[in-house]
C-alpha cells in the first residue's frame, strides 16, 4: 500500500478525536449531562472529607444541612457509621 493511503487514515483519525474532544468541551461548558446546577440557591449536600482505607473501602464525611454524616462505602454495600454529626467547633468559629 501507499503511504498516502497511511497519511490519510491517521488525518481522520486525528480530526475524528478532535471532533470528540470539542464535542466533550462543549458539553461540559454549557452544562449538558451530569448533575443540573442549581442556580443561586445554597447547596444542601457537600463532601467534607474523604478517606481511602484500602482499595475497596473508604470513609466520607458528607455534609447535609448543617449536620454531618460519616459514611463507609465499600464493594460490599454502603454504611452509616454515625449519624447527625455536630458541625466541628474551629468550623463555627472561623463563620
Amino acid at each position: 500500500m501507499e503511504w498516502t493511503i497511511y497519511l490519510r487514515t491517521l488525518l481522520a483519525l486525528v480530526f475524528v478525536l478532535g471532533l470528540i474532544s470539542l464535542l466533550t468541551w462543549a458539553a461540559r461548558r454549557y452544562g449538558f449531562g451530569g448533575m443540573p446546577r442549581t442556580l443561586g440557591k445554597p447547596r444542601r449536600l457537600q463532601v467534607v472529607e474523604s478517606l481511602g482505607l484500602d482499595n475497596r473501602r473508604r470513609l466520607v464525611l458528607v455534609r447535609r444541612d448543617g449536620r454531618e454524616h460519616l459514611l463507609l462505602l465499600g464493594a460490599a454495600g454502603d454504611l452509616v457509621v454515625e449519624n447527625g454529626i455536630a458541625r466541628a467547633e474551629r468550623e463555627e468559629e472561623a463563620s
